[in-house]
């Protein structure tokens, strides 16, 4: 027996109810989430501006020393760049400025090569500089105050569009472990913080983590680590018995929950195989999960409570 995966005579008001929910934290918190965000952006925005001599003058030791900012330097070009536009009009390998955006530096390529591949990077964005943002570079002065701000607010904005959907989802995951948290706390439940140290199957009862690291299977039989969300040790546990895994979802429309939502089923096949049957694995939904979604998980067995309706993680025996 489910919880809410065999009810699907419930879905279609639940799936109401998820939407309106997310919609209203949406117009009351999204944009302050944002802008605080835009803020933050720019603030650095302007630092990597500085650092290249207000983009005239991108050498290998600057990238080498912060190469994140290369997502940023592909946001003062005309038009910006996307990341493969940029690997071919530079003609440098995926894979680096793959690595360089995640802040790495490639462990096996020697210094002369790395230098010459990143002198092209920046030779490239030197070259395609938005001229009409960054106005002083066209008299090869120093920009004014203002004329540095004005940029960076620009450069920023170009950014935190890039990123929104991440932003935002971000802000909502946060608000859902608040929630959990508050909920647990109020039946007794003790946050156990999580310092790499712990293991998911020797919590103490009545106990629960967030953002852990359970071991899986692969289909070779190998052993990988998928992080999840929740982790909640029931108070009446036994020996050797397993905790209740939760991942916290939310969506701002359907059509990508439907692009992704084998993600949860491929979790819980790695799982299964680490476990078997008895490991309960179930979503903490808000927001756009529609009819195919639902079924989807439903037909392999995964199970879920909303958010709006909380309580209903009782019913799993927490």
């Amino acid at each position: 027996m489910g919880v809410n995966r065999d009810k699907p005579d419930l879905w279609k008001t639940d799936i109401a109810l998820s939407v309106d929910l997310y919609n209203n934290w949406f117009l009351r918190f999204a944009p302050d989430t944002y802008r605080e965000t835009r803020l933050q952006v720019t603030r650095y925005v302007e630092s990597t501006l500085k650092s290249t001599s207000n983009l005239s003058d991108i050498r290998p030791e600057i990238l080498k020393a912060n190469p994140s900012v290369i997502q940023t330097l592909r946001m003062c070009t005309c038009p910006p760049l996307a990341r493969d536009r940029l690997v071919g009009l530079a003609h440098v390998p995926k894979g680096l400025v793959q690595r360089l955006e995640r802040g790495l530096l490639p462990e096996q390529l020697g210094q002369a090569r790395l230098d010459r591949e990143l002198r092209k990077i920046g030779d490239l964005i030197e070259t395609l500089a938005d001229r009409d943002i960054l106005t002083w570079l066209a008299d090869g002065g120093a920009p004014e105050p203002e004329q540095l701000y004005r940029a960076s607010t620009i450069i920023a904005d170009r950014l935190c569009g890039a990123t929104a959907d991440p932003i935002i989802r971000n802000a909502q995951e946060e608000r859902q472990l608040r929630l959990l948290r508050s909920w647990l706390e109020s039946r007794g439940y003790s946050h156990l913080p999580t310092d790499g140290r712990a293991r998911f199957n020797e919590m103490p009862n009545g106990t629960f983590a967030f953002r852990l690291n359970v071991p899986a299977k692969l289909e070779n039989d190998k052993t990988i680590n998928i992080p999840v969300d929740a982790v909640i040790m029931r108070k009446e546990s036994d020996t050797g018995d397993l905790p209740l895994l939760i991942e916290a979802k939310s969506a701002g429309d359907f059509t990508n929950v439907n692009k992704r939502r084998k993600e949860e089923a491929t979790k819980m096949q790695m799982l299964r195989r680490a476990y078997g049957d008895g490991i309960e694995y179930i979503l903490f939904l808000c927001g756009y999960f529609d009819t195919p979604y639902l079924g989807f998980e439903a037909a392999e067995k995964i199970d879920w409570v909303w958010e709006h309706r909380i309580s209903d993680l009782a019913e799993f025996r927490v």
